[in-house]
C-alpha cells in the first residue's frame, strides 16, 4: 500500500479528527483526485510538443493523458475548434498517494530556489492547485530527451468545504507550505 495512504489512516486522519472537532471519520478531509495538466498552446505550431507533453505526463504519472481540445475559435490566438492544446491526468486511489509522495519528496526538492508553496492558493472549497514550471523537476522524466521545456498544474480535490481543514491535511501529509517570514519578503 502507498505509504501517505497508511500515514493518512493512522496518523492524519485522527489527528485531524480531534483538531477540528469531527465525530465521524469520513467527515474529516481526504483527497479525492489529483488533476495534472500540460496546457500546451504551442501545438498548434508544431504537433511534436503535444507528443513530447503527453510522453512526459504518462512518465510521471504512470498513466496515460488524455488530449484536450480546443472548445472554440479565437483567430487572436490561431485557434481552431477540435485543435489539440493541452492534456490532463486525473490520479485516483493508491496511484494518487505514490504521485504526491513522488512530488513531496522527490520533485519539490528539486525546484530552483524552492521555498514552499504558496499557503494561499486554496480556491475557497478546500481545493488547492500549484502550478510547476517546468517537467524536468521529476526525476522519472530524462532531461536529455526534453527538446520543450513544459509547465504543469496539479490541482488537488479534497473533501469537505474548509480551506483551513484541507490546508492542514497536505500540511500533515508532507506538502511544504512557505511560512509567514517567507511571505512578508515576497
Amino acid at each position: 500500500m502507498a505509504r501517505l495512504l497508511d500515514a493518512y489512516k493512522e496518523k492524519v486522519a485522527p489527528e485531524l479528527m480531534k483538531q477540528f472537532g469531527y465525530t465521524n471519520r469520513m467527515a474529516a478531509p481526504r483527497l479525492l483526485k489529483i488533476t495534472v495538466n500540460m496546457g500546451v498552446g504551442k501545438a498548434t505550431e508544431n504537433k511534436k510538443r503535444m507528443e513530447d507533453a503527453a510522453r512526459d505526463l504518462a512518465t510521471i504519472t504512470g498513466q496515460k493523458p488524455l488530449i484536450t481540445r480546443a472548445k472554440k475559435s479565437v483567430s487572436a490566438f490561431k485557434l481552431r475548434e477540435g485543435l489539440e492544446i493541452g492534456c490532463k491526468v486525473t490520479l485516483r486511489g493508491k496511484r494518487m498517494y505514490e504521485f504526491l509522495d513522488r512530488l513531496i519528496s522527490l520533485a519539490a526538492p528539486r525546484i530552483r530556489d524552492f521555498r514552499g508553496f504558496n499557503p494561499n492558493a486554496f480556491d475557497g472549497r478546500g481545493n488547492y492547485t500549484l502550478g510547476l514550471a517546468e517537467q524536468s523537476v521529476f526525476p522519472d522524466v530524462n532531461i536529455d530527451k526534453v527538446e520543450f521545456v513544459q509547465g504543469m498544474d496539479i490541482t488537488f480535490t479534497i473533501s469537505g468545504a474548509s480551506d483551513e481543514a484541507s490546508r492542514e491535511l497536505l500540511r500533515q501529509l508532507g506538502l511544504p507550505f512557505r511560512r509567514d517570514e517567507d511571505r512578508a519578503r515576497a
